[in-house]
């Protein structure tokens, strides 16, 4: 069993205990190019996921490729769709291109033999986001209605749905370790709840 990650930076830091806690269990890999994602994981280069359109663009490259090597797909975007410009209140993507844009992701994976998996998108708090010399913006309300919007095109299409906003929410405070990404401990038990998921899951 091997599982293929294409996500936002949030994975790049739980990834490594994720790894570690499917050794044995299935394989791991991930979206190419973590030491240039890392570089600023707020701008979505190499294995950074970015937004929808660029998750779209990325599978359909390896579809003409001839698909990824794996049995399940872990997918998600979203933090990057819902950034907001502080002056204009324009979204990166806006709502209906983010849930178009899903839709033809479903489809694209559904041409693949890898069996797709959607993560919900992580929370933010925009009283530690939107502080002074931030580019961008992200609202907690955005972030509950693009979780919302992937919901139901995940339902309609059968897909199973990983939770990981809810089970990060319920941590409680004192998560983030800047304006959107978290504390160490918090990584390694969101690798611990996707680990058990996906065991549960595969089971």
């Amino acid at each position: 069993m091997q599982i293929y990650v294409i996500a936002d930076s949030i994975s790049l830091q739980y990834g490594p205990y994720l790894q570690a806690n499917l050794a044995g269990v299935m394989g791991y890999a991930r979206k190419e190019g973590e030491e240039e994602a890392l570089l600023n994981l707020d701008n979505p280069t190499g294995a950074n996921g970015g937004d929808s359109g660029m998750v779209l663009a990325f599978l359909e490259a390896k579809k003409r490729a001839g698909g990824i090597d794996a049995d399940l797909l872990l997918v998600n975007c979203g933090l990057h769709d819902i950034k907001t410009d502080p002056v204009t209140g324009r979204k990166q993507v806006p709502i209906d291109q983010y849930e178009a844009n899903l839709r033809a992701i479903i489809n694209v994976t559904a041409q693949m033999r890898s069996r797709l998996i959607w993560a919900r998108t992580t929370p933010c708090d925009e009283a530690i986001h939107n502080h002074a010399g931030m580019a961008f913006h992200r609202f907690a309300a955005d972030n509950f209605r693009y979780n919302a919007a992937a919901d139901a095109v995940m339902q309609r299409a059968s897909v199973p749905i990983l939770d990981l906003y809810t089970f990060t929410r319920n941590l409680g405070p004192g998560i983030y370790c800047d304006h959107v990404h978290f504390h160490e401990d918090v990584r390694r038990q969101q690798a611990a709840f996707i680990a058990g998921w996906l065991m549960a899951f595969t089971r």
